[in-house]
């Protein structure tokens, strides 16, 4: 049983600088995450108000020129409302269309779940690795040792929860953001379908 003790102990100290490792990438991915949300913040609120105004006067009588009136910006759902409008006469392509904003904006929520999920996961690791030698620290005496395992047992679990935190938050907020963009997109869909039966 000592044996099986040991190996399992051996095992954990060895995962110990791979988890320290990822979570100082994920805390640096964290970070570039942070800043490519603010910019699609900025985006989104430049191009959202001229939106939404233009949106709540779309109907079937005017969608021909509501293409010319989109804002000038190359944000995801300007980019698929063109897109779609291009495609006004072809049913099939534009609920593609539609599918395929859904895995766009997908795989942008892609790095918020992961960092949600990882960062805690990968903090708790951290936390747990170093609470061994620390205890074999304290029952030995060895003060230095078990005040030097603790410090990176709560540096790790700083690190792990403040990626989670991002990560929830961005991913939270992008939801809103995609769910509004399906929205107007499936709005902007039914018009034409409207306009194609009553043709």
């Amino acid at each position: 049983m000592n044996t099986i003790s040991d190996i399992m102990f051996w095992i954990s100290n060895g995962l110990l600088v791979p988890d320290v490792v990822l979570l100082i990438l994920l805390f640096f991915r964290s970070l570039l995450l942070v800043g490519s949300f603010f910019g699609q913040y900025l985006s989104i609120r430049k191009t959202d108000k001229m939106l939404r105004e233009q949106l709540e006067t779309l109907r079937m009588t005017n969608i021909d020129d509501f293409e010319s009136k989109l804002p000038e910006s190359k944000s995801l759902v300007v980019t698929y409302m063109r897109k779609i409008l291009e495609a006004k006469d072809y049913p099939a392509v534009v609920q593609r269309l539609l599918a395929n904003f859904e895995i766009e904006a997908d795989k942008d929520l892609a790095t918020s779940k992961t960092l949600t999920k990882l960062g805690p996961i990968l903090g708790l690791m951290g936390t747990l690795i170093p609470m061994g030698p620390a205890l074999v620290g304290l029952s030995t005496g060895d003060i230095g040792s078990m005040a030097y395992n603790m410090q990176v047992a709560f540096a790790t679990t700083v690190i792990g929860l403040v990626a989670g935190a991002v990560g929830f938050l961005t991913q939270q907020v992008k939801q809103r953001w995609y769910l509004q963009d399906m929205t107007n997109l499936e709005f902007i869909a039914e018009v034409l379908n409207e306009k194609r039966n009553r043709a």
